[in-house]
């Protein structure tokens, strides 16, 4: 194995198998061809055809657009379509900042394989000797996605709503309790993004990438029931389970690539190395 399979795990999809998801003209996602064929039967909301799915032009604003869609995602739920809800909705949006056109389910979103957006922490510890630490959580069995897999100190989706720096605060909390003052500290410093096909659908994501210094003393401590147990791993042994294994969540495996390149775990004399930062940004294409 190596780290190009970690890069190939989150670009496989077949885009014969989608047709655009449009709002007037504006291609904001992609429906695989099964689910446009369910959407076939709320002609209230949506126009299938063989080439696209798009909002009736009578849903012209973002209040009408927003509750026409989860009208029917609602009945698609109690018809029991729609297992792993949320109760929490996402901004559809081609870019972020944009305006957004609708909000979105949580659940929902990689059905219409609209982009998705969230955070994730890299959570180390700088030894005096200049050995660097990093924490690594453990995804509980129950989880709805990559239950038992290895994950992040912190990592959340992004809703509609809520600032970055804002969501992230919370998210430390709430997954490793980290009080606000110390997760104030967490470095902006960058994104990967990604699209692939996953059992919950198409996920076209972008991951806003912090990083957060922790003092020595620190202990998380999971509050929401998703982690088993977190431990303080050396970095060299947190990268070598990446490349040797898809012991790690998909999405995280490319975040912790993203921070050897940046602190030069991974340089260029790894003949991979163009392949590898070129491969943590999935392409700018044009939707067609």
């Amino acid at each position: 194995m190596s780290f190009l399979d970690r890069i190939a795990a989150v670009r496989r999809w077949d885009p014969d198998a989608y047709r655009p998801f449009m709002i007037e003209d504006t291609t904001l996602g992609r429906v695989h061809n099964d689910f446009a064929t369910r959407l076939r039967d709320f002609p209230e909301a949506f126009v299938v055809s063989d080439r696209a799915v798009s909002l009736v032009p009578e849903l012209g604003d973002f209040a009408a657009r927003s509750a026409a869609v989860h009208e029917v995602l609602l009945r698609l739920r109690a018809a029991g379509g729609l297992p792993r809800w949320r109760d929490e909705f996402y901004p559809v949006v081609v870019r972020w900042g944009d305006e957004p056109w609708m909000k979105l389910e949580r659940a929902a979103v990689p059905l219409f394989g609209v982009r998705g957006f969230g955070v994730h922490l890299n959570g180390v510890v700088r030894g005096p000797d200049g050995d660097l630490k990093m924490w690594v959580g453990k995804r509980a069995k129950d989880k709805a996605t990559a239950p038992g897999k290895l994950d992040h100190l912190v990592g959340g989706g992004q809703p509609y709503g809520l600032g970055v720096h804002e969501n992230l605060v919370k998210e430390c909390a709430e997954e490793a309790a980290i009080p606000p003052e110390l997760a104030a500290q967490a470095v902006a410093v960058g994104a990967v993004s990604y699209r692939c096909e996953r059992a919950e659908g198409l996920r076209d994501d972008v991951l806003f990438v912090y990083d957060l210094d922790l003092p020595a003393e620190f202990q998380p401590v999971n509050t929401d029931g998703e982690i088993e147990w977190f431990q303080l791993w050396s970095f060299a042994d947190v990268l070598a389970r990446v490349r040797d294994s898809e012991d790690f969540k998909f999405n995280v495996a490319l975040v912790i690539v993203d921070f050897a390149v940046r602190h030069g775990a991974l340089t260029p004399d790894d003949p991979d190395y163009q392949a590898i930062v070129e491969g943590l940004h999935f392409p700018e294409l044009e939707w067609a």
